[in-house]
């Protein structure tokens, strides 16, 4: 059966198919992570929200403000998010490009 199977181009197919699959997607998480900024950044603009009372005249409560992220992890994310759009466009380039 080896004599009809390659062995090394399946398994470079393979590895190609998880790096793409998985580690595109979780890039894309990791980008929209660091965007969202720390859950005690959340906790912090909740806490003096309801210590300031935030209401409109009929009662509703208003909006809360959380933080921009820090440098670092706004760099970490447009960082993230620029290697997938890289790797999309680089994909439509081969696809459109007829695959060679």
């Amino acid at each position: 059966m080896s004599e009809f199977i390659e062995w090394g181009a399946l398994g470079q197919v393979l590895v190609a198919g998880v790096l793409v699959g998985a580690g595109i997607p979780a890039l894309f998480a990791l980008g929209l992570r660091l965007l969202a900024g720390s859950a005690q950044d959340r906790e912090d603009a909740a806490r003096q929200a309801q210590a300031q009372a935030r209401t409109t005249e009929d009662g509703r409560p208003v909006a809360v403000a959380i933080p921009r992220p820090g440098p670092a992890r706004m760099a970490g994310a447009v960082l993230c998010l620029t290697l997938v759009v890289a790797a999309v466009g680089t994909g439509l380039f081969v696809v459109v490009s007829g695959g060679h």
